[in-house]
């Protein structure tokens, strides 16, 4: 990998990793639906100059709906869940919970029709796919209390959504562009989210959370996705990938180490059987260990 490749790597790496501990300190004054619009309509406002210049906008009509579906999946629906659970939830546990799109992503693929062969469900995905949720069961089951039951619930959904998101992508928008596809998703989650935004807008915002909805919106989706686009240009979406194994670990870094929040048994446990059980599941049937892996995209929180 050439030295700008590991450049774009780490910098995705930390800045996909930063999200949960935004979105933690936001919701304390910002209601998770209205910080999904501010989200959403900071980084459209953002993207939408640049998909219209480079014409990315218009070839999307043809397939709406299928654009439609997906936004509603990756976007619309996951970061209001995503938001809502981190009421309740500490941000290095979504974030480890969020680990788990992967696995979830190789199971679905597993009942889909094969396009490829490398989608087909070996012997070595089984062994990663019952680690990595063994790993999952181990968090949940440390960590994890019976009035954190929904926010579990709304975790699962995100993640189930993260993981269909990019199969729609490589299935289905694959031949269009992906700034476009990108940016009609904010523009259209936004647009949906600003009836109730206007009516439950925070009357008072403190500037840790003003701050932080800043940087979801510029850094988190605007300057992330272009920078994820140059990444795969740089390296190919299979190597690309890998920054899914990295945000985690920047995601328990930050809650520990900023927020405060405990390195819990559940984490120091569970994570290296989630990250395992993700490598092995998600890696190219009959390829060697160093081979890229099968996840087309991936999920930005």
């Amino acid at each position: 990998m050439s030295r700008r490749g590991w450049l774009l790597f780490g910098a995705m790496g930390l800045i996909w990793g930063i999200p949960y501990l935004l979105i933690r300190v936001a919701v304390r004054d910002f209601p998770p639906g209205t910080l999904v619009f501010a989200r959403t309509a900071v980084g459209a406002a953002l993207l939408t100059p640049l998909a219209v210049r480079r014409r990315a906008l218009p070839p999307l009509l043809s397939r709406w709906r299928i654009v439609l579906g997906y936004t509603a999946v990756e976007i619309a629906i996951p970061w209001l869940l995503l938001s809502e659970a981190e009421v309740r939830l500490s941000s290095s546990l979504a974030g480890l919970l969020i680990a788990s799109v992967p696995l979830i992503g190789a199971i679905i693929l597993a009942f889909l029709p094969h396009d490829r062969h490398d989608e087909r469900l070996t012997t070595t995905r089984i062994i990663g796919l019952a680690i990595g949720i063994s790993g999952v069961g181990l968090l949940m089951g440390v960590d994890l209390s019976s009035r954190d039951v929904w926010s579990v619930v709304e975790m699962c959904v995100t993640a189930i959504g993260y993981a269909i998101g990019p199969i729609i992508i490589a299935r289905r928008l694959s031949t269009l562009p992906s700034l476009g596809v990108v940016t009609a998703s904010l523009l259209i989650t936004a647009v949906a989210y600003a009836p109730y935004a206007v009516t439950h807008w925070p009357a008072h915002v403190s500037a840790a959370a003003g701050w932080s909805v800043a940087g979801l919106g510029v850094i988190c989706t605007a300057i992330a996705f272009l920078l994820f686009f140059a990444l795969i240009d740089e390296v190919g979406p299979g190597r690309a990938t890998v920054i899914t194994y990295v945000n985690p670990a920047v995601a328990v870094l930050l809650g520990v180490g900023v927020l405060g929040e405990r390195f819990t048994l559940g984490i120091a446990l569970g994570f290296p059987l989630i990250l395992l059980g993700c490598v092995l599941a998600t890696r190219r049937a009959g390829r060697s260990a160093g081979d890229e892996l099968v996840v087309p995209e991936v999920a930005e929180p």
